[in-house]
Protein backbone atom coordinates (compact mmCIF):
# COMPACT_ATOMS: atom_id res chain seq x y z
CA UNK A 1 0.00 0.00 0.00
CA UNK A 2 1.16 3.70 -1.00
CA UNK A 3 1.19 6.92 0.82
CA UNK A 4 1.15 10.52 -0.32
CA UNK A 5 2.38 12.48 2.95
CA UNK A 6 2.39 16.66 2.68
CA UNK A 7 5.09 16.75 5.33
CA UNK A 8 7.61 15.08 6.20
CA UNK A 9 9.31 14.38 9.84
CA UNK A 10 13.23 14.13 10.10
CA UNK A 11 14.70 12.41 12.53
CA UNK A 12 18.93 13.10 13.97
CA UNK A 13 21.19 12.03 11.73
CA UNK A 14 18.90 11.70 8.87
CA UNK A 15 19.35 13.07 5.40
CA UNK A 16 17.71 16.90 4.92
CA UNK A 17 15.14 17.17 2.60
CA UNK A 18 15.88 20.21 -0.07
CA UNK A 19 13.35 22.86 0.36
CA UNK A 20 11.78 24.59 -2.37
CA UNK A 21 13.54 27.77 -3.84
CA UNK A 22 10.15 30.17 -2.47
CA UNK A 23 10.82 28.42 0.79
CA UNK A 24 14.49 29.39 0.90
CA UNK A 25 14.07 32.46 0.64
CA UNK A 26 11.93 32.54 3.86
CA UNK A 27 14.20 30.35 5.32
CA UNK A 28 16.09 33.34 7.13
CA UNK A 29 14.67 33.73 10.27
CA UNK A 30 11.66 32.10 12.15
CA UNK A 31 9.69 34.24 15.25
CA UNK A 32 8.37 33.56 18.60
CA UNK A 33 6.30 35.96 20.40
CA UNK A 34 6.82 38.41 17.08
CA UNK A 35 10.42 38.16 17.70
CA UNK A 36 13.28 36.58 15.28
CA UNK A 37 14.34 33.52 16.34
CA UNK A 38 17.49 31.12 14.53
CA UNK A 39 18.85 33.29 12.02
CA UNK A 40 21.26 31.46 9.04
CA UNK A 41 18.97 28.71 10.08
CA UNK A 42 17.09 26.42 7.68
CA UNK A 43 13.95 26.39 9.75
CA UNK A 44 10.32 26.74 8.88
CA UNK A 45 8.04 29.14 10.51
CA UNK A 46 6.38 27.58 13.60
CA UNK A 47 2.83 27.94 11.98
CA UNK A 48 3.90 26.28 9.16
CA UNK A 49 5.28 23.31 11.12
CA UNK A 50 1.79 23.27 12.70
CA UNK A 51 -0.30 22.81 9.74
CA UNK A 52 2.08 20.03 8.59
CA UNK A 53 1.47 18.21 11.59
CA UNK A 54 -2.12 18.60 11.45
CA UNK A 55 -2.09 17.28 8.13
CA UNK A 56 -0.01 14.13 8.83
CA UNK A 57 -2.86 13.11 11.43
CA UNK A 58 -5.67 13.55 9.07
CA UNK A 59 -3.94 11.33 6.44
CA UNK A 60 -2.95 8.60 8.59
CA UNK A 61 -6.74 8.79 9.82
CA UNK A 62 -7.68 8.33 6.05
CA UNK A 63 -5.03 5.92 5.86
CA UNK A 64 -6.43 3.93 8.67
CA UNK A 65 -10.02 4.34 7.45
CA UNK A 66 -9.38 2.79 4.36
CA UNK A 67 -7.25 -0.46 5.78
CA UNK A 68 -10.61 -0.81 7.50
CA UNK A 69 -12.63 -0.96 4.26
CA UNK A 70 -10.46 -3.05 2.71
CA UNK A 71 -10.54 -5.76 5.21
CA UNK A 72 -14.20 -5.55 5.73
CA UNK A 73 -14.56 -5.87 1.78
CA UNK A 74 -12.06 -8.60 2.05
CA UNK A 75 -14.63 -10.82 4.58
CA UNK A 76 -17.15 -10.34 2.27
CA UNK A 77 -15.37 -12.06 -0.72
CA UNK A 78 -16.09 -16.14 -1.10
CA UNK A 79 -13.42 -18.16 0.44
CA UNK A 80 -11.00 -19.78 -1.34
CA UNK A 81 -12.05 -23.87 -2.65
CA UNK A 82 -9.24 -24.92 -0.17
CA UNK A 83 -11.07 -23.65 2.96
CA UNK A 84 -14.64 -24.42 2.75
CA UNK A 85 -15.70 -27.17 4.85
CA UNK A 86 -17.74 -29.69 3.13
CA UNK A 87 -20.17 -32.26 4.29
CA UNK A 88 -18.00 -36.10 4.47
CA UNK A 89 -19.18 -37.81 1.20
CA UNK A 90 -20.61 -40.99 1.25
CA UNK A 91 -18.29 -43.52 -0.24
CA UNK A 92 -20.10 -47.10 -1.32
CA UNK A 93 -18.44 -50.03 0.15
CA UNK A 94 -17.80 -53.30 -2.65
CA UNK A 95 -19.77 -56.03 -1.50
CA UNK A 96 -17.60 -59.40 -0.52
CA UNK A 97 -18.36 -62.73 -0.09
CA UNK A 98 -20.64 -64.06 2.53
CA UNK A 99 -19.12 -66.65 4.65
CA UNK A 100 -20.93 -68.97 7.20
CA UNK A 101 -18.81 -71.10 9.51
CA UNK A 102 -20.59 -74.23 11.15
CA UNK A 103 -19.17 -76.12 14.14
CA UNK A 104 -18.10 -79.23 13.86
CA UNK A 105 -19.38 -82.30 14.89
CA UNK A 106 -20.26 -82.42 18.91
CA UNK A 107 -17.30 -84.82 20.68
CA UNK A 108 -15.87 -85.69 24.23
CA UNK A 109 -12.86 -84.34 25.58
CA UNK A 110 -10.18 -86.91 26.06
CA UNK A 111 -7.99 -85.11 29.37
CA UNK A 112 -6.28 -82.19 28.18
CA UNK A 113 -4.87 -79.20 30.34
CA UNK A 114 -7.47 -76.68 30.93
CA UNK A 115 -7.33 -73.42 28.97
CA UNK A 116 -5.47 -74.98 25.80
CA UNK A 117 -6.81 -76.71 22.96
CA UNK A 118 -8.37 -79.56 23.59
CA UNK A 119 -8.02 -83.35 22.14
CA UNK A 120 -11.49 -84.56 21.27
CA UNK A 121 -12.68 -88.23 20.64
CA UNK A 122 -15.97 -89.50 18.86
CA UNK A 123 -18.26 -90.37 21.69
CA UNK A 124 -20.83 -92.67 19.64
CA UNK A 125 -20.68 -95.48 16.60
CA UNK A 126 -24.00 -93.74 16.07
CA UNK A 127 -23.35 -90.19 15.84
CA UNK A 128 -23.84 -88.11 12.93
CA UNK A 129 -23.29 -84.47 11.33
CA UNK A 130 -25.16 -83.11 8.57
CA UNK A 131 -25.25 -79.46 7.09
CA UNK A 132 -27.98 -77.94 4.61
CA UNK A 133 -27.10 -75.05 2.96
CA UNK A 134 -29.01 -72.45 0.60
CA UNK A 135 -28.34 -69.36 -1.47
CA UNK A 136 -30.64 -67.15 -3.45
CA UNK A 137 -30.58 -65.30 -6.53
CA UNK A 138 -30.30 -61.51 -6.97
CA UNK A 139 -31.92 -60.02 -10.06
CA UNK A 140 -32.34 -63.56 -11.42
CA UNK A 141 -28.83 -64.71 -11.34
CA UNK A 142 -27.33 -67.08 -9.02
CA UNK A 143 -24.11 -66.08 -7.53
CA UNK A 144 -21.19 -68.68 -7.13
CA UNK A 145 -21.09 -70.87 -4.07
CA UNK A 146 -19.69 -73.56 -2.03
CA UNK A 147 -19.70 -75.46 0.84
CA UNK A 148 -16.50 -76.99 2.13
CA UNK A 149 -13.98 -77.97 4.95
CA UNK A 150 -11.94 -74.98 6.75
CA UNK A 151 -8.70 -75.90 4.87
CA UNK A 152 -10.78 -75.95 1.60
CA UNK A 153 -10.63 -79.94 1.03
CA UNK A 154 -13.74 -81.42 0.17
CA UNK A 155 -15.44 -78.99 -1.42
CA UNK A 156 -19.19 -79.55 -2.64
CA UNK A 157 -20.17 -76.69 -5.58
CA UNK A 158 -23.57 -75.16 -4.81
CA UNK A 159 -23.53 -72.90 -8.04
CA UNK A 160 -21.27 -71.61 -9.91
CA UNK A 161 -20.01 -68.42 -10.61
CA UNK A 162 -22.50 -66.69 -12.91
CA UNK A 163 -19.54 -64.33 -14.37
CA UNK A 164 -20.11 -60.51 -15.34
CA UNK A 165 -23.34 -59.40 -14.78
CA UNK A 166 -25.47 -59.16 -17.58
CA UNK A 167 -26.35 -56.10 -19.70
CA UNK A 168 -29.97 -56.16 -19.36
CA UNK A 169 -31.54 -56.98 -16.27
CA UNK A 170 -32.90 -60.27 -16.52
CA UNK A 171 -35.62 -61.95 -15.12
CA UNK A 172 -36.89 -61.31 -11.52
CA UNK A 173 -37.75 -65.11 -10.61
CA UNK A 174 -36.48 -66.35 -7.68
CA UNK A 175 -34.55 -69.10 -7.54
CA UNK A 176 -32.29 -71.41 -4.93
CA UNK A 177 -28.91 -73.19 -5.11
CA UNK A 178 -29.48 -76.01 -2.26
CA UNK A 179 -26.63 -78.73 -0.58
CA UNK A 180 -28.83 -80.67 1.73
CA UNK A 181 -27.68 -83.54 4.15
CA UNK A 182 -24.38 -83.08 3.93
CA UNK A 183 -21.82 -85.30 5.56
CA UNK A 184 -19.37 -83.11 7.99
CA UNK A 185 -16.35 -84.59 9.93
CA UNK A 186 -15.22 -81.09 10.87
CA UNK A 187 -15.63 -77.44 11.08
CA UNK A 188 -17.52 -77.06 7.69
CA UNK A 189 -17.69 -73.31 5.82
CA UNK A 190 -20.01 -72.00 3.55
CA UNK A 191 -18.89 -69.22 0.97
CA UNK A 192 -21.12 -67.50 -1.47
CA UNK A 193 -19.90 -64.52 -3.84
CA UNK A 194 -21.61 -60.82 -4.72
CA UNK A 195 -23.24 -60.61 -7.62
CA UNK A 196 -23.85 -56.71 -8.93
CA UNK A 197 -22.29 -55.71 -6.01
CA UNK A 198 -24.77 -56.95 -3.97
CA UNK A 199 -24.22 -59.46 -0.64
CA UNK A 200 -25.41 -62.65 -1.55
CA UNK A 201 -28.73 -63.66 0.28
CA UNK A 202 -26.84 -67.43 1.78
CA UNK A 203 -27.29 -69.36 5.06
CA UNK A 204 -26.19 -72.80 6.40
CA UNK A 205 -27.13 -74.76 9.41
CA UNK A 206 -25.23 -78.07 10.74
CA UNK A 207 -27.53 -81.24 13.03
CA UNK A 208 -25.62 -83.43 14.48
CA UNK A 209 -27.58 -86.36 15.97
CA UNK A 210 -26.36 -89.47 18.53
CA UNK A 211 -28.95 -92.37 19.46
CA UNK A 212 -25.96 -93.52 22.28
CA UNK A 213 -23.00 -92.47 24.16
CA UNK A 214 -22.47 -89.94 26.67
CA UNK A 215 -23.47 -87.34 23.84
CA UNK A 216 -26.69 -88.73 23.27
CA UNK A 217 -29.43 -86.56 22.00
CA UNK A 218 -29.05 -83.87 19.11
CA UNK A 219 -27.37 -80.36 18.55
CA UNK A 220 -28.19 -77.96 16.19
CA UNK A 221 -26.39 -74.27 15.05
CA UNK A 222 -26.38 -72.06 12.40
CA UNK A 223 -23.57 -71.35 10.34
CA UNK A 224 -22.50 -67.66 12.11
CA UNK A 225 -20.79 -65.29 10.32
CA UNK A 226 -17.36 -64.12 11.47
CA UNK A 227 -16.80 -61.29 13.72
CA UNK A 228 -14.82 -59.36 16.00
CA UNK A 229 -17.04 -59.02 18.64
CA UNK A 230 -19.80 -61.49 20.30
CA UNK A 231 -21.58 -62.65 23.37
CA UNK A 232 -22.31 -66.02 24.36
CA UNK A 233 -24.78 -66.80 27.01
CA UNK A 234 -25.90 -70.13 28.69
CA UNK A 235 -22.78 -72.09 29.64
CA UNK A 236 -21.84 -74.20 32.91
CA UNK A 237 -19.03 -75.34 34.18
CA UNK A 238 -20.13 -77.27 37.47
CA UNK A 239 -19.76 -80.93 38.14
CA UNK A 240 -21.25 -83.01 35.06
CA UNK A 241 -21.43 -80.26 32.72
CA UNK A 242 -18.76 -79.70 29.40
CA UNK A 243 -18.32 -76.29 28.01
CA UNK A 244 -15.95 -75.92 25.27
CA UNK A 245 -15.49 -72.65 23.55
CA UNK A 246 -14.29 -73.19 19.93
CA UNK A 247 -13.06 -70.03 18.00
CA UNK A 248 -12.43 -70.65 14.16
CA UNK A 249 -10.86 -68.28 11.81
CA UNK A 250 -12.11 -68.83 8.19
CA UNK A 251 -10.21 -65.63 6.75
CA UNK A 252 -5.99 -65.05 5.54
CA UNK A 253 -5.43 -62.87 8.88
CA UNK A 254 -4.33 -64.00 12.24
CA UNK A 255 -6.94 -63.25 15.03
CA UNK A 256 -5.79 -62.36 18.59
CA UNK A 257 -8.44 -63.34 20.59
CA UNK A 258 -9.50 -62.32 24.34
CA UNK A 259 -12.46 -63.36 26.98
CA UNK A 260 -14.35 -61.81 29.43
CA UNK A 261 -15.82 -63.48 31.27
CA UNK A 262 -19.35 -63.39 33.96
CA UNK A 263 -21.11 -65.47 36.34
CA UNK A 264 -23.81 -65.56 38.99
CA UNK A 265 -20.66 -63.77 41.56
CA UNK A 266 -19.63 -60.92 38.99
CA UNK A 267 -16.93 -60.94 36.49
CA UNK A 268 -14.02 -63.32 36.44
CA UNK A 269 -10.63 -62.34 36.08
CA UNK A 270 -8.73 -65.03 34.40
CA UNK A 271 -5.65 -65.94 33.69
CA UNK A 272 -4.88 -67.27 30.06
CA UNK A 273 -7.78 -65.61 28.94
CA UNK A 274 -6.45 -62.58 26.93
CA UNK A 275 -4.59 -62.54 23.84
CA UNK A 276 -5.28 -66.37 22.24
CA UNK A 277 -4.14 -66.61 18.74
CA UNK A 278 -5.67 -67.98 16.09
CA UNK A 279 -4.45 -68.75 12.73
CA UNK A 280 -5.35 -68.47 9.79
CA UNK A 281 -7.63 -71.30 8.49
CA UNK A 282 -7.41 -73.04 11.94
CA UNK A 283 -9.72 -73.87 14.68
CA UNK A 284 -8.98 -73.25 18.84
CA UNK A 285 -10.46 -75.03 22.00
CA UNK A 286 -10.92 -73.44 24.98
CA UNK A 287 -12.17 -75.44 28.01
CA UNK A 288 -14.43 -73.27 30.15
CA UNK A 289 -14.10 -74.54 33.37
CA UNK A 290 -9.96 -74.18 32.93
CA UNK A 291 -10.62 -70.87 33.10
CA UNK A 292 -14.23 -70.10 34.98
CA UNK A 293 -14.18 -73.50 37.42
CA UNK A 294 -17.78 -74.53 38.95
CA UNK A 295 -19.81 -71.99 37.66
CA UNK A 296 -23.44 -72.60 36.94
CA UNK A 297 -24.24 -69.91 34.74
CA UNK A 298 -21.36 -68.54 32.60
CA UNK A 299 -21.46 -66.09 29.87
CA UNK A 300 -18.97 -64.99 27.07
CA UNK A 301 -17.62 -61.90 26.10
CA UNK A 302 -15.47 -62.77 22.49
CA UNK A 303 -13.55 -60.22 21.52
CA UNK A 304 -10.89 -60.50 18.21
CA UNK A 305 -8.29 -58.33 17.18
CA UNK A 306 -7.08 -58.63 13.33
CA UNK A 307 -9.44 -61.51 11.59
CA UNK A 308 -12.81 -62.25 12.50
CA UNK A 309 -13.61 -65.73 14.40
CA UNK A 310 -16.91 -67.75 14.64
CA UNK A 311 -17.88 -68.68 18.07
CA UNK A 312 -19.90 -71.43 19.50
CA UNK A 313 -19.59 -73.57 22.82
CA UNK A 314 -20.29 -76.97 22.95
CA UNK A 315 -22.30 -77.63 25.99
CA UNK A 316 -23.23 -81.13 27.68
CA UNK A 317 -24.85 -82.61 30.54
CA UNK A 318 -24.32 -86.14 32.35
CA UNK A 319 -25.72 -86.80 35.23
CA UNK A 320 -23.96 -89.61 36.69
CA UNK A 321 -24.44 -92.07 34.32
CA UNK A 322 -26.98 -90.97 32.60
CA UNK A 323 -27.22 -89.00 29.30
CA UNK A 324 -28.39 -84.95 30.18
CA UNK A 325 -28.06 -83.77 26.49
CA UNK A 326 -26.03 -81.88 24.39
CA UNK A 327 -26.09 -78.45 22.29
CA UNK A 328 -23.85 -75.57 20.57
CA UNK A 329 -24.65 -72.16 22.26
CA UNK A 330 -24.46 -69.35 19.86
CA UNK A 331 -24.31 -66.24 19.92
CA UNK A 332 -27.25 -64.08 20.15
CA UNK A 333 -27.08 -59.91 19.47
CA UNK A 334 -25.31 -57.22 20.63
CA UNK A 335 -26.03 -55.31 24.31
CA UNK A 336 -29.44 -53.74 24.00
CA UNK A 337 -32.50 -52.40 26.28
CA UNK A 338 -34.59 -54.83 24.83
CA UNK A 339 -33.76 -58.68 24.04
CA UNK A 340 -36.57 -60.83 22.13
CA UNK A 341 -35.67 -64.82 22.01
CA UNK A 342 -38.02 -66.47 20.59
CA UNK A 343 -38.54 -70.54 20.08
CA UNK A 344 -38.72 -71.32 23.48
CA UNK A 345 -40.23 -74.57 24.61
CA UNK A 346 -41.69 -75.56 27.66
CA UNK A 347 -42.74 -78.85 28.92
CA UNK A 348 -45.67 -79.64 31.60
CA UNK A 349 -44.58 -77.60 34.33
CA UNK A 350 -46.07 -79.91 37.27
CA UNK A 351 -43.31 -82.53 35.84
CA UNK A 352 -40.88 -80.09 35.33
CA UNK A 353 -41.45 -79.47 38.91
CA UNK A 354 -41.19 -82.86 40.17
CA UNK A 355 -38.11 -83.26 38.37
CA UNK A 356 -35.90 -79.97 38.79
CA UNK A 357 -36.45 -80.66 42.90
CA UNK A 358 -34.96 -84.16 42.80
CA UNK A 359 -30.66 -83.78 43.21
CA UNK A 360 -28.90 -83.30 40.44
CA UNK A 361 -31.19 -82.11 38.42
CA UNK A 362 -31.63 -78.61 39.51
CA UNK A 363 -30.53 -77.63 35.81
CA UNK A 364 -33.22 -79.55 34.13
CA UNK A 365 -35.96 -76.79 33.81
CA UNK A 366 -36.41 -74.11 31.55
CA UNK A 367 -34.88 -70.46 32.46
CA UNK A 368 -34.05 -67.01 31.12
CA UNK A 369 -30.28 -66.28 31.58
CA UNK A 370 -29.33 -62.21 31.69
CA UNK A 371 -26.11 -60.68 31.89
CA UNK A 372 -25.48 -57.05 32.79
CA UNK A 373 -21.81 -56.32 31.25
CA UNK A 374 -22.14 -52.73 32.50
CA UNK A 375 -21.21 -51.16 36.07
CA UNK A 376 -25.00 -50.72 37.28
CA UNK A 377 -27.71 -52.76 37.74
CA UNK A 378 -30.36 -53.63 35.99
CA UNK A 379 -34.40 -53.51 36.43
CA UNK A 380 -35.64 -55.71 33.99
CA UNK A 381 -39.03 -55.88 32.97
CA UNK A 382 -39.64 -59.98 31.52
CA UNK A 383 -43.07 -60.77 29.61
CA UNK A 384 -44.15 -64.04 28.47
CA UNK A 385 -45.79 -64.41 24.74
CA UNK A 386 -47.58 -68.06 23.93
CA UNK A 387 -50.26 -68.98 21.78
CA UNK A 388 -52.90 -67.03 23.37
CA UNK A 389 -50.89 -63.85 24.53
CA UNK A 390 -49.26 -62.94 27.41
CA UNK A 391 -48.58 -65.49 30.29
CA UNK A 392 -47.91 -64.13 34.08
CA UNK A 393 -44.17 -64.67 34.83
CA UNK A 394 -44.20 -67.04 37.72
CA UNK A 395 -41.82 -65.12 39.55
CA UNK A 396 -43.40 -61.69 39.16
CA UNK A 397 -42.26 -60.03 36.26
CA UNK A 398 -39.74 -57.71 36.93
CA UNK A 399 -36.18 -58.73 38.10
CA UNK A 400 -33.14 -56.36 39.54
CA UNK A 401 -30.20 -58.27 37.17
CA UNK A 402 -27.00 -57.47 39.19
CA UNK A 403 -23.95 -55.29 37.37
CA UNK A 404 -21.11 -57.20 35.85
CA UNK A 405 -22.81 -60.68 36.55
CA UNK A 406 -25.03 -63.37 35.15
CA UNK A 407 -28.79 -63.54 36.66
CA UNK A 408 -30.68 -66.44 36.06
CA UNK A 409 -34.85 -66.36 35.84
CA UNK A 410 -36.39 -69.97 36.34
CA UNK A 411 -39.19 -70.50 34.20
CA UNK A 412 -40.74 -73.38 35.96
CA UNK A 413 -44.71 -73.16 36.12
CA UNK A 414 -45.29 -71.38 32.94
CA UNK A 415 -47.97 -73.61 31.08
CA UNK A 416 -46.43 -75.83 28.80
CA UNK A 417 -46.12 -74.17 25.01
CA UNK A 418 -43.61 -72.61 22.53
CA UNK A 419 -43.12 -69.00 23.78
CA UNK A 420 -41.04 -65.81 23.05
CA UNK A 421 -39.74 -63.82 25.88
CA UNK A 422 -39.33 -60.14 25.58
CA UNK A 423 -36.73 -58.45 28.09
CA UNK A 424 -36.93 -55.06 28.39
CA UNK A 425 -33.75 -52.94 30.87
CA UNK A 426 -33.12 -49.43 32.01
CA UNK A 427 -29.55 -50.00 30.98
CA UNK A 428 -28.18 -53.02 28.00
CA UNK A 429 -28.40 -56.62 29.01
CA UNK A 430 -27.71 -60.08 27.13
CA UNK A 431 -30.17 -62.92 27.63
CA UNK A 432 -30.28 -66.15 26.59
CA UNK A 433 -33.04 -69.16 27.48
CA UNK A 434 -31.86 -72.76 28.11
CA UNK A 435 -35.07 -75.08 27.64
CA UNK A 436 -35.12 -79.10 28.07
CA UNK A 437 -36.77 -82.40 26.90
CA UNK A 438 -37.50 -84.99 29.08
CA UNK A 439 -38.94 -85.78 32.43
CA UNK A 440 -38.11 -88.96 34.06
CA UNK A 441 -34.97 -88.83 36.50
CA UNK A 442 -32.54 -91.88 35.25
CA UNK A 443 -33.25 -91.66 31.87
CA UNK A 444 -31.32 -89.86 28.65
CA UNK A 445 -33.18 -86.40 28.39
CA UNK A 446 -31.82 -83.76 25.90
CA UNK A 447 -31.16 -79.51 26.60
CA UNK A 448 -30.81 -76.61 24.10
CA UNK A 449 -30.63 -73.09 24.27
CA UNK A 450 -32.04 -70.23 22.09
CA UNK A 451 -30.22 -66.56 21.81
CA UNK A 452 -31.60 -63.46 21.29
CA UNK A 453 -33.13 -63.15 18.09
CA UNK A 454 -32.72 -60.47 15.76
CA UNK A 455 -35.75 -58.97 14.22
CA UNK A 456 -37.35 -59.84 10.95
CA UNK A 457 -36.98 -58.02 7.70
CA UNK A 458 -36.70 -59.07 4.27
CA UNK A 459 -35.87 -62.00 2.61
CA UNK A 460 -34.46 -64.08 5.27
CA UNK A 461 -33.11 -67.76 4.28
CA UNK A 462 -33.45 -70.58 6.79
CA UNK A 463 -31.87 -73.46 6.26
CA UNK A 464 -33.82 -76.64 8.19
CA UNK A 465 -32.25 -79.99 8.54
CA UNK A 466 -33.72 -83.19 7.07
CA UNK A 467 -35.72 -85.27 9.16
CA UNK A 468 -37.24 -85.51 12.08
CA UNK A 469 -40.20 -83.34 14.02
CA UNK A 470 -39.74 -79.36 12.54
CA UNK A 471 -41.48 -76.52 12.98
CA UNK A 472 -41.42 -72.68 12.40
CA UNK A 473 -41.95 -70.58 15.36
CA UNK A 474 -42.53 -66.42 15.03
CA UNK A 475 -43.62 -64.47 17.89
CA UNK A 476 -45.04 -60.61 17.12
CA UNK A 477 -44.32 -58.31 20.37
CA UNK A 478 -46.66 -54.93 20.54
CA UNK A 479 -48.93 -55.33 17.37
CA UNK A 480 -50.04 -57.69 14.78
CA UNK A 481 -47.00 -58.88 12.08
CA UNK A 482 -47.65 -60.35 9.18
CA UNK A 483 -44.96 -63.47 7.99
CA UNK A 484 -44.20 -64.65 4.76
CA UNK A 485 -42.23 -68.02 4.07
CA UNK A 486 -42.06 -69.73 0.87
CA UNK A 487 -40.25 -73.16 0.87
CA UNK A 488 -36.96 -73.88 -0.58
CA UNK A 489 -36.98 -76.88 -2.24
CA UNK A 490 -33.82 -79.63 -2.95
CA UNK A 491 -34.37 -79.62 -6.59
CA UNK A 492 -33.45 -75.57 -6.00
CA UNK A 493 -37.28 -74.16 -6.72
CA UNK A 494 -38.54 -71.15 -4.30
CA UNK A 495 -42.15 -72.68 -4.04
CA UNK A 496 -45.39 -70.38 -3.56
CA UNK A 497 -45.25 -68.72 -0.09
CA UNK A 498 -47.36 -68.68 2.93
CA UNK A 499 -49.04 -66.08 4.70
CA UNK A 500 -49.04 -66.29 8.73
CA UNK A 501 -51.11 -63.01 10.10
CA UNK A 502 -49.93 -63.14 13.74
CA UNK A 503 -51.34 -60.97 16.78
CA UNK A 504 -49.76 -58.96 18.58
CA UNK A 505 -48.30 -60.34 21.89
CA UNK A 506 -48.62 -63.90 20.55
CA UNK A 507 -46.40 -66.71 19.28
CA UNK A 508 -47.18 -68.80 16.70
CA UNK A 509 -46.00 -72.80 15.85
CA UNK A 510 -46.14 -74.10 12.27
CA UNK A 511 -45.46 -77.72 11.43
CA UNK A 512 -43.05 -77.68 8.47
CA UNK A 513 -44.18 -80.75 6.24
CA UNK A 514 -41.66 -83.03 5.10
CA UNK A 515 -42.22 -82.31 1.24
CA UNK A 516 -43.69 -79.57 -1.05
CA UNK A 517 -44.66 -80.19 -4.32
CA UNK A 518 -43.23 -83.48 -4.55
CA UNK A 519 -39.74 -82.46 -3.68
CA UNK A 520 -38.29 -82.42 -0.12
CA UNK A 521 -38.42 -79.38 1.74
CA UNK A 522 -34.67 -77.76 3.03
CA UNK A 523 -35.23 -74.70 3.68
CA UNK A 524 -37.46 -71.37 3.80
CA UNK A 525 -37.37 -68.12 2.34
CA UNK A 526 -39.02 -65.67 5.53
CA UNK A 527 -40.37 -61.58 5.38
CA UNK A 528 -41.92 -60.06 7.62
CA UNK A 529 -43.73 -56.89 7.65
CA UNK A 530 -45.49 -54.94 10.67
CA UNK A 531 -44.92 -54.81 13.87
CA UNK A 532 -41.79 -56.03 15.29
CA UNK A 533 -41.27 -59.72 14.68
CA UNK A 534 -39.07 -62.66 15.63
CA UNK A 535 -38.54 -66.31 14.20
CA UNK A 536 -36.95 -69.38 14.93
CA UNK A 537 -36.53 -73.06 13.92
CA UNK A 538 -37.15 -76.28 16.79
CA UNK A 539 -36.02 -79.49 15.86
CA UNK A 540 -36.54 -82.96 17.67
CA UNK A 541 -36.97 -86.39 16.70
CA UNK A 542 -40.19 -88.98 16.48
CA UNK A 543 -40.20 -91.37 19.76
CA UNK A 544 -36.99 -89.54 21.90
CA UNK A 545 -36.60 -86.38 24.03
CA UNK A 546 -34.09 -84.85 21.08
CA UNK A 547 -33.97 -81.17 21.49
CA UNK A 548 -32.72 -78.19 19.21
CA UNK A 549 -33.39 -74.52 18.44
CA UNK A 550 -31.53 -72.65 15.85
CA UNK A 551 -31.95 -68.91 15.10
CA UNK A 552 -32.87 -67.20 12.40
CA UNK A 553 -29.56 -65.19 10.83
CA UNK A 554 -29.90 -61.45 9.61
CA UNK A 555 -31.09 -60.90 6.17
CA UNK A 556 -28.48 -59.54 3.54
CA UNK A 557 -27.24 -56.26 3.78
CA UNK A 558 -27.93 -54.16 0.64
CA UNK A 559 -24.81 -52.06 -0.64
CA UNK A 560 -23.60 -50.11 2.30
CA UNK A 561 -22.28 -46.36 2.35
CA UNK A 562 -19.40 -45.28 4.91
CA UNK A 563 -18.99 -41.34 5.14
CA UNK A 564 -15.13 -40.38 3.82
CA UNK A 565 -13.86 -36.83 5.08
CA UNK A 566 -10.87 -35.27 2.95
CA UNK A 567 -8.40 -32.96 5.21
CA UNK A 568 -4.82 -32.55 6.30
Amino acid sequence: MHENTPARTEKPGAAVTELPADASARAGAGSKDGKTIGSGATALPRARGRSAAVAGVAAGVLILAGGSALVAAGSLLPLPESSRRLPPAAAAVPAGASVGVCPGPARLLEGAAAGTDAQFRPESATAATRVTAAVLSAGGVLPGSRLARLDGSGAAEITKDPGPAPATAPPQELLAGVVADKSADQVAVLRANAVANQNASAAAAMKYVAADGDLQGSAAASCAQPSNDQWLAGASTTVGRTSVLALTNASSTPATVSLELFGPGGQIQAPGSRGLLVAPGTTRSVVLAGLAANQSQLSVHVRSAGGPVAASIQQSVLRGLTPGGVDFIAPGTAPAVRQVVTGVDIQDPSGVSALTARSGYEDAGPSLQLTVPGASDAVVEVKLYGRDGQKALPSGGVITAKAGAVTEVPLTGVPAGQYTIAASSDVSIIAGARMSRGLQAGQASDVAWAPSAVRLGSQHVVPVPKGGLRQLVFGALDTRATITYAPVTADGKVRAAATADIAGGTTTAITIPEKADGSDIVGYVVSASGDAAYGAVLLGQDGRNDLSALAFLPAAAGQETVPVSLGY
